[in-house]
């Protein structure tokens, strides 16, 4: 069984004359970022590897989720391919990655993980909020025939305040 945990970075601020790369997190992203990684640990599996785009506002999510499961950096990177809004480049990643990797953590952008959620999963979601994490298990022992998958837990911030 493979199971993917998707986790939309938090809210980022448009305060700062940066790239699109560069923005940073607004204080409420930092805020939820913390809180859903706190309600995801207490029934968390064991993540194999995480991977984060290498966007400012993403590498930011993916530290707080990482470093509050206590989780081992040797086994995190980032990866151009989930810079991606459009989902065909973070499906592709996802169907090439090791097998060796039954759970894997993935930290990205919208339009790529709701439309993803919605192709893997088996519960509608209109939209992944910043900092919402949506958990997808898969029947098969191979990332490369990932399909239609059971939708396992939604965490969003709204649902936790």
């Amino acid at each position: 069984m493979k199971q993917l945990i998707l986790m939309r970075h938090g809210k980022s601020s448009w305060d700062y004359d940066v790239s699109d790369k560069d923005r940073p997190l607004q204080e409420r992203g930092i805020n939820d970022a913390h809180l859903v990684a706190k309600t995801f640990k207490l029934h968390a599996p064991e993540i194999d590897f995480a991977f984060s785009s290498p966007a400012n506002r993403a590498l930011h999510t993916s530290m707080i989720f990482t470093r509050t499961l206590n989780f081992d950096f040797n086994n995190f990177r980032v990866n151009e391919q989930l810079y991606d809004f459009s989902g065909g480049s973070v499906q592709h990643f996802v169907e090439q990655l090791d097998n060796r990797f039954n759970t894997v953590a993935i930290f990205g952008h919208n339009y790529a993980f709701t439309s993803l959620a919605n192709t893997w999963g088996d519960q509608y979601i209109e939209n992944v909020p910043t900092a919402g994490l949506v958990h997808i298990t898969f029947g098969v022992d191979d990332w490369s025939k990932i399909a239609k998958g059971t939708t396992k837990q939604m965490v969003f911030p709204k649902h936790l305040k």
